[in-house]
């Protein structure tokens, strides 16, 4: 059952405090910096993308809390520098929706998904971003940043009209990389697999898939079915190192019948 807005906003209000109680009085919570919490937040949304993953509900709520609770911090530790407080990261980010959002608290018309996603990146260059890279964190892992990348692009019309014509350039790129294997260049394989794995998640845009959930749920299937071959093998009092391939090939095709 949800709660009420009145319930929702004493929650909110409720953990402001203990906040405020922790920076206080616990040692550790008094020592934190924004840079000590940096590395503990980029954990924590990993952890939530695990959650989500998973489909795990009751997980996702405890992480989206660790997040939240990451938010507040870097809040209160902004209050104390008289920079920021959570009023003010709460009225910034709401601002933004609003002038982001025109075809709703405006008189912009809009038809679809695809022209609020024009809209959104025309209007952050009209705030004076100078590319509509700029908002492209360069931390990110390459393989999200990549994603992001063509993206944003695609917002400002650079982008392929047809799916097939994308796959008709991953089999190009194919074919470069193959070429580079046969004459043996390091360095242009190493670029043509680049050119390969960018095209491949150009394509993954096109056919409605997130290429970084699509790799992590393969991760997990096979991280999944070789602690399966493991467990079958220990349990007949073998060692994986002393096996044939053969002989591993048989329990990896039984893991397949519980991990799709």
């Amino acid at each position: 059952m949800s709660n009420t807005r009145k319930q929702q906003l004493e929650a909110f209000n409720r953990l402001l405090d203990i906040m405020d109680e922790l920076r206080e009085k616990c040692p550790w919570d008094k020592k934190q910096t924004l840079e000590s919490l940096r590395h503990l937040t980029i954990e924590e949304v990993y952890e939530l993308g695990d959650a989500i993953l998973n489909n795990d509900l009751e997980e996702l709520k405890k992480e989206l809390g660790d997040v939240l609770l990451h938010i507040v911090f870097y809040a209160k530790i902004g209050s104390e520098k008289e920079a920021f407080d959570i009023a003010d990261i709460a009225n910034s980010i709401s601002d933004k929706l609003i002038d982001r959002h025109p075809h709703i608290y405006g008189d912009v018309v809009v038809e679809n998904e695809e022209q609020v996603k024009q809209n959104w990146e025309q209007l952050k260059l009209k705030e004076g971003k100078s590319s509509v890279l700029e908002g492209v964190p360069k931390s990110l892992p390459a393989l999200v940043k990549a994603n992001r990348i063509q993206d944003k692009v695609s917002g400002v019309g650079f982008d392929w009209e047809e799916p097939h014509q994308v796959w008709q350039k991953v089999q190009e790129e194919l074919s470069e990389l193959n070429e580079e294997i046969k004459k043996g260049n390091q360095q242009n394989i190493e670029k043509e697999f680049g050119d390969v794995l960018f095209s491949m998640i150009n394509y993954a845009r096109f056919i409605n898939v997130n290429p970084e959930n699509a790799l992590e749920r393969t991760n997990k299937k096979f991280i999944n079915r070789f602690q399966f071959l493991e467990e079958k093998a220990k349990k007949e009092g073998k060692k994986l190192s002393e096996m044939s391939l053969s002989e591993m090939d048989v329990y990896w095709e039984e893991s397949k019948q519980f991990f799709q």
